[in-house]
């Protein structure tokens, strides 16, 4: 199972429109996550057009129409494999801790907010990702995002992919 895991797209705020690369991603996955920061509701409807399953939560910059149609934490299994999906995770000293504690029955926790790619294990083994923004670096580098693969019941290779 192909994943793309996004967060952070602030269309049409940083950008008009996802970068063509995250469109073909997008297009070739099995599921897409997006972990928040939609901004407006058309790239949403978007994704769900184009997205062969789309598993998301709404974010701090997300109004009321992307609100309601989300929720703030996203809960399910793939492959048996238990995935949250969340905005927000709070500051980064003590992450893992604190996302364990919250998150026991969950396997991998994908998250935004930061536009910060961020790739770690928690103790007892809680995967915690963030695939950064693909339209807004901030103050990384590059714009960026995530593909990942299920397989067996196990999250396989993940890959962080950057845009020029």
């Amino acid at each position: 199972m192909r994943l793309v895991l996004l967060a952070d797209t602030h269309v049409p705020k940083r950008a008009k429109d996802l970068p063509a690369e995250v469109w073909t991603a997008v297009e070739t996955a099995d599921v897409v996550l997006h972990a928040g920061d939609w901004v407006d509701v058309p790239l949403l409807d978007a994704l769900e057009g184009r997205a062969r399953r789309l598993i998301a939560c709404y974010g701090n910059n997300d109004g009321a129409g992307l609100r309601a149609r989300l929720p703030e934490v996203t809960r399910v299994a793939l492959d048996g494999v238990r995935i949250a999906v969340v905005h927000e995770t709070g500051d980064a000293k003590g992450r893992e801790a604190r996302c364990a504690a919250a998150y026991p029955e969950t396997d991998v926790l994908v998250f935004g907010h930061s536009h910060i790619p961020w790739d770690t294990v928690a103790p007892g083994g809680l995967r915690l990702l963030n695939p950064g923004s693909p339209t807004d670096r901030r103050r990384q580098p590059y714009r960026t995002y995530m593909t990942a693969v299920i397989e067996a019941g196990v999250l396989g290779e993940v890959a962080l992919h950057r845009l020029l």
